[in-house]
């Protein structure tokens, strides 16, 4: 009897506004408020929960935090819209943020001409030394800073640096190059301070990792890509099937 209310009883010992977090994220999650809705403002869910406007502002800050809500200078405060990315399907980021009616843009870090590390021969399979692109760059939708894509390239898949515009996809394509398959590991990580300071997001936010290598149709490796994607926006998804 007694360890049947104990769930109770520490929900109860909670902070009451953990409580309210938590009946808001059970609405967020259960679509009761849906992906770019508006919450109401603090006056009126102080009257819907039965709150102070201290408990109220502190569970959105909670769920601010934790990247489930967006506040918008002037507008108010918005359940976070997610973005669900193809995990099974090779794309750019340019093609994914147009197949989602997205415009894409790009902020250039570097554009440059190097010789390979050894970590990067040995994943390209190419010789140590060998004469590479590198490519930085932050990734935007809609206006808004969502990944850090640093790309090595063997340098003979690209002609020219200013081939690279918005998608490197692309440029590849037209130096015959395009991959058409690939590998990529995801793996969840804390932002440290320069990616953070890239994508608008506090150190230590949650994020996305992921390493892609592509090959071409040969199967000669085209491309090495680590990213940062933001985690509090992107969902990547992946149908599965019987083997």
């Amino acid at each position: 009897m007694s360890e049947a209310a104990e769930p109770e009883a520490s929900f109860a010992s909670t902070p009451l506004y953990l409580q309210l977090a938590a009946t808001l994220r059970r609405k967020i999650f259960e679509h009761e408020i849906g992906p770019g809705e508006a919450l109401p403002s603090e006056r009126d869910l102080c009257d819907i929960l039965g709150a102070s406007r201290v408990t109220v502002r502190k569970a959105i800050e909670q769920l601010t935090d934790e990247g489930l809500l967006t506040r918008r200078q002037g507008s108010g405060t918005f359940v976070t819209e997610r973005i669900e990315a193809p995990g099974s399907q090779l794309s750019s980021f340019s093609e994914d943020a147009e197949a989602r009616g997205a415009e894409s843009d790009t902020i250039w870090i570097m554009k440059s001409r190097g010789q390979a590390s050894e970590d990067e021969a040995q994943l390209l399979e190419i010789a140590a030394g060998a004469p590479v692109i590198r490519l930085s760059r932050v990734r935007l939708a809609g206006g808004e800073p969502l990944a850090v894509e640093n790309a090595t390239v063997p340098a003979d898949m690209l002609p020219a640096l200013d081939a690279v515009d918005s998608s490197l996809y692309r440029a590849l394509e037209s130096s015959g190059n395009r991959p058409v398959n690939g590998r990529q590991r995801i793996r969840a990580a804390l932002a440290g301070p320069t990616e953070a300071g890239l994508l608008t997001i506090a150190e230590h936010s949650e994020i996305l990792r992921i390493e892609r290598i592509t090959r071409r149709a040969d199967g000669r490796p085209v491309e090495l890509t680590r990213s940062a994607y933001r985690g509090d926006r992107f969902d990547f998804v992946s149908e599965l099937r019987l083997p």
